[in-house]
């Protein structure tokens, strides 16, 4: 099985005060399965731990830790999707279209989601998309 991996999972694999269950699974899941994100992920899960830096959340090294961590995965950076399903599930869904499109790749490659944000699993779950994890 693949799944498309969306920030929010990983970017709590590598905040202490962000660890949740669901993310575990997916890390689990990493180890032998193919995963699969949109291009934009890599800037977004960058720029977060960043942030992370500068608000003194995580250190330098923590960054250069959790980089290093996920290069060793075997993440596939998807090609660029179709602009107008990606508006089609942003606008019916009311999501940001940087969430869409990680919910557009699932569709597009029929691979489980794995996100931790509730407005993109409910937006998943209604496209008959499967989420990773318990939360409803």
């Amino acid at each position: 099985m693949a799944f498309v991996l969306d920030a929010s999972v990983t970017i709590s694999w590598f905040f202490p005060d962000e660890q949740h269950p669901d993310a575990s699974e997916a890390w689990r899941r990493s180890a032998t399965e193919e995963v699969s994100v949109p291009l934009h992920w890599w800037f977004e899960v960058r720029n977060t731990l960043l942030l992370g830096e500068r608000r003194g959340r995580i250190s330098e090294r923590h960054t250069s830790i959790a980089l290093d961590r996920l290069s060793r995965l075997p993440i596939i950076i998807a090609p660029r999707p179709n602009d107008v399903d990606v508006l089609a599930l942003a606008r019916r869904h009311r999501l940001t279209f940087y969430d869409a499109a990680y919910l557009e790749l699932a569709q597009r490659e029929q691979m489980d989601l794995a996100t931790l944000d509730l407005q993109l699993a409910t937006a998943a779950r209604r496209e008959h998309v499967e989420v990773i994890g318990t939360a409803p």
